[in-house]
């Protein structure tokens, strides 16, 4: 059973900051794809981020130029750093973790096996 623990939400005016992280097992980490995914009000379940098959990071068209994802190998954690954030950000923010999937469907909540609790994130004006 994977673990995968979010922390790190929290509530920001417009433009502000915040980094959330995904605390992985090591089994997790070393073995299966993490992504970010999040869940607005009223949405459905989008892909955010993840690292390509080449370690290369990548991100939904939405948040291009705004987030950056990194990992920590000491810590067995994913990260995403929020910048410049705005009310549409607003979203329950989940890690997952693929054991495979498809690249070119990384965005696919169903290609996920595993799903951390999410952590809340509140973009006020």
């Amino acid at each position: 059973q994977a673990q995968l623990v979010e922390s790190g939400g929290g509530s920001v005016q417009t433009g502000g900051s915040l980094r959330l992280s995904c605390a992985a097992s090591e089994d997790t980490y070393r073995n299966y794809n993490l992504a970010w995914f999040r869940q607005g009000p009223g949405k459905e379940r989008e892909g955010v981020a993840t690292f390509d098959p080449f370690r290369r990071p990548t991100f939904a068209d939405s948040v291009k130029g705004r987030f950056t994802v990194a990992l920590d190998n000491a810590k067995n954690t994913l990260y995403l750093q929020m910048n410049s954030l705005k009310p549409e950000d607003t979203a329950m923010y989940y890690c997952a973790a693929a054991r495979t999937r498809k690249w070119d469907t990384w965005f696919n909540p169903a290609e996920y096996i595993y799903w951390g609790q999410g952590t809340q994130v509140t973009v006020f004006s």
